[in-house]
């Protein structure tokens, strides 16, 4: 067992309106999103099978045709190489589970 909270983990800013904490296990990666409203999340894909769940704030995600506005205490499942894009319509803290680990999320 390995013990994290996530206030003392340090931020990943490098996305403008993202402030980004990871935690990675041996199989997979852990994200806490905090989102500001009025960020649009661009149009992309990654191997990796995401699961996204909504903790506050108001989150539209697309995939092709398929929309949803998510509220809190709601989510998605992207399979892994699905194209998708999203904004928040308000301020957002979102978790995403990505398998396998994202690497590009180490540092």
């Amino acid at each position: 067992m390995r013990p994290f909270e996530i206030e003392g983990i340090e931020p990943f800013t490098g996305r403008p309106g993202f402030i980004g904490k990871f935690v990675h296990s041996e199989r997979a990666t852990l994200a806490h999103w905090e989102i500001a409203a009025g960020t649009e999340l661009v149009e992309h894909s990654h191997p990796h099978e995401q699961i996204t769940l909504l903790l506050s704030g108001k989150l539209e995600l697309q995939a092709g045709d398929d929309r949803v506005t998510l509220s809190p205490g709601q989510g998605v499942v992207f399979p892994g190489g699905e194209t998708h894009r999203g904004f928040a319509h308000e301020d957002c803290v979102a978790l995403d589970i990505f398998c396998p680990v994202r690497e590009d999320f180490k540092g």
